[in-house]
């Protein structure tokens, strides 16, 4: 799957410029563009989801179902948009007979460094640490290293259920930032979320984290 955040210029001369992105997900995973052609893909996701309801299903069921199923797909892309995100990624397909409770959201953040300090090899870390540290999260693992020969950060913590923003559950997060190659004030962030099999320290919980740091691993750039 891939997805263009913007152009950008590439740090090693001898490279095109970094275009865009490029996440390896199983088919049974769908990508939501959340800037252009949402609504596009919105409907065919439902389309195709609806198409595999089971023919013999009781008809006073099936509306319902499709309009409670439409609900909370909306609800999810639009509370992602509401972030100014790229691109939102969702399990709409039954993997082992189940839907997942996990989602993964792109985005891009700006984080502009005084100009004086630019020069300073630990300068980068220091950003993202300081732009992951931000919401006030606590009690966070915090990890760095390098995907696709670019500087990343990795935060796994424990959200809690909140019924103000939506989640009814506890959930497992893990973030990745990742410097943009040849714009040091650009970092591209991958948020992974699941509920797990309800409790976000599971055994489902910790396979899809396993999973979700092996996609992370696979990530590439997209160049011009």
């Amino acid at each position: 799957m891939d997805s263009a955040p913007q152009n950008h210029a590439s740090g090693d001369p001898d490279l095109p410029p970094v275009t865009g992105y490029r996440l390896l997900l199983p088919s049974e995973w769908a990508q939501v563009p959340l800037r252009h052609g949402t609504e596009e893909a919105v409907r065919r996701i439902l389309d195709d989801a609806f198409t595999r309801l089971p023919d013999d299903a009781p008809t006073d069921r099936i509306g319902p179902y499709k309009r409670e199923l439409e609900r909370r797909f909306r609800a999810a892309v639009t509370n992602a948009g509401k972030t100014n995100a790229l691109d939102l990624y969702l399990p709409v397909k039954p993997m082992d007979g189940a839907i997942l409770g996990a989602s993964i959201l792109v985005t891009e953040s700006l984080v502009p460094r005084p100009a004086g300090r630019r020069t300073a090899e630990t300068e980068p870390t220091e950003v993202a640490v300081q732009l992951l540290s931000r919401d006030g999260v606590e009690d966070a693992d915090l990890s760095s290293g390098q995907i696709d020969g670019a500087l990343a950060v990795r935060r796994e913590h424990v959200a809690g259920a909140s019924a103000k923003k939506g989640a009814d559950l506890a959930s497992r997060r893990v973030e990745y930032m990742v410097s943009v190659p040849g714009d040091p004030d650009r970092w591209f962030v991958a948020a992974f979320s699941t509920v797990g099999g309800g409790n976000p320290q599971d055994e489902l919980a910790e396979a899809l984290v396993e999973w979700f740091d092996a996609v992370m691993a696979n990530f590439r750039w997209s160049r011009g």
